[in-house]
């Protein structure tokens, strides 16, 4: 697992956590499962079914999870889009992440995609209810902060430790918010957000998220900006506004 995290830490410096990123291009994608299924056959019939239900059933609530098919050949998949994300955007996000998915992990019978906005996943294994502890990477701003690293350190553990908590007790397993660095008026801000899919119960939810939030040390300690990132919850956190304006 070690080896496997610092594979994807150096892919990921590539991609800066800054401000204004291109919400339609993909984040990272993992093709999981080495298995393969053959087209036409009834797993890639029943995968185009499950991608289908998910482009309905999500954007009005903003996550869905489906099953197609039966026995060896049934898929079951999930897809989940930011909290602060409108429809309009998180149906664009999912048909997309739809598209990319496929073209990315041809005829493998288990993948996931994260975009800004979105996320998707899909497996011949019924996953639904389980952390996933295997699919994660990180995203982290080279940059470094300006004076005391310990100190915002400690700021920012305590934003994610807090939206933690508040997104496990949410219906919608989402919280977002920020935190002054400092108590002197005109003091910057550090923003923030937490998320799970939404097969996760609240207990589930508050142990993905706490471990992704004891994760920030080992990728971006004193970085102005950084994300840990999984197929079952999110932290991330910046020096400038993450959400959505309404």
């Amino acid at each position: 697992m070690f080896s496997y995290r610092i594979i994807l830490l150096t892919l990921l410096f590539l991609w800066l956590s800054t401000k204004g990123g291109n919400s339609t291009s993909p984040l990272f994608r993992y093709c999981f499962n080495h298995e393969n299924y053959t087209d036409p056959s009834p797993y890639a019939t029943n995968l185009n079914q499950l991608l289908n239900l998910l482009y309905t059933k999500v954007p009005p609530h903003g996550f869905g999870l489906a099953s197609t098919g039966q026995a060896q050949d049934q898929v079951n998949g999930l897809a989940l889009c930011r909290g602060d994300v409108n429809t309009t955007n998180c149906t664009s996000c999912v048909n997309e992440a739809s598209k990319k998915l496929l073209e990315r992990c041809p005829y493998k019978k288990g993948a996931i995609i994260w975009y800004d906005y979105c996320l998707l996943k899909y497996s011949n294994e019924n996953f639904f209810g389980e952390i996933d502890e295997k699919n994660k990477f990180y995203m982290v701003n080279v940059y470094d902060v300006e004076g005391d690293a310990g100190s915002f350190n400690g700021k920012v553990s305590e934003l994610l430790s807090y939206l933690s908590y508040k997104a496990s007790e949410s219906s919608v397993l989402y919280a977002s918010g920020e935190l002054k660095l400092d108590e002197e008026e005109g003091s910057k801000m550090v923003y923030g957000l937490a998320q799970c899919t939404g097969d996760l119960g609240g207990s589930s939810c508050k142990k993905c998220l706490d471990d992704a939030v004891a994760e920030i040390p080992d990728c971006c300690d004193g970085k102005q900006g950084g994300r840990v990132v999984g197929g079952s919850c999110y932290v991330r956190y910046e020096l400038y506004p993450i959400v959505e304006s309404s």
